[in-house]
């Protein structure tokens, strides 16, 4: 596996070693001690899974206080574009953001620490997407950014009356009235 630091104070894309041969392929897509050596100690408690289809936004989404979560996110079919939002007032990456497209055949993944927003946007027929984290899901603690707030200004790919959306990810604050990390 390789551990690419992105522009983000604490984003790392990762790219793992994939083997093919007339059977499929083959990769680890997740190890321990080696996950531990590049990026630090994190305890994922929850494995989630979500279907969606072509321009389907979920976000930007983070859960506040004690119940803030670490993410490690893949697509296992399709293609998204994913979004991580630095949204730590004292860091001095606040409110830049990592944009990667993670696929099925790329096989990347994306490591966004605590104290971010965080967002996908589908770009195929359908996706099915993948995420570790290191907190339960709280709800009552679930906090949305706009996704096309003026002052993140995010490149989303496809036109955005081509974005569907939920009544949450409708109803997001922008970033200036979102409740941040300090």
């Amino acid at each position: 596996m390789e551990y690419i630091k992105t522009n983000v104070d604490g984003v790392y894309i990762l790219e793992p070693k994939v083997f093919n041969d007339a059977r499929g392929y083959f990769f680890e897509a997740w190890k321990e001690n080696e996950f531990r050596e590049h990026i630090g100690a994190v305890d994922f408690v929850q494995d989630n899974e979500s279907k969606s289809s072509f321009g389907v936004l979920r976000g930007l989404h983070y859960q506040k206080g004690a119940y803030s979560q670490a993410k490690l996110v893949r697509v296992i079919k399709g293609r998204v574009v994913d979004v991580a939002v630095d949204i730590r007032r004292s860091s001095p990456t606040f409110g830049q953001h990592v944009l990667v497209e993670l696929n099925d055949e790329n096989k990347r993944q994306l490591f966004i620490p605590r104290g971010f927003a965080h967002g996908f946007l589908v770009l195929s027929e359908e996706a099915v997407f993948t995420y570790k984290v290191d907190n339960v899901y709280a709800p009552q603690h679930e906090a949305s950014i706009c996704w096309d707030d003026k002052t993140l200004n995010i490149a989303w790919p496809i036109a955005s009356e081509d974005i569907l959306l939920s009544k949450k990810d409708l109803e997001g604050k922008p970033l200036e009235e979102a409740d941040l990390f300090d």
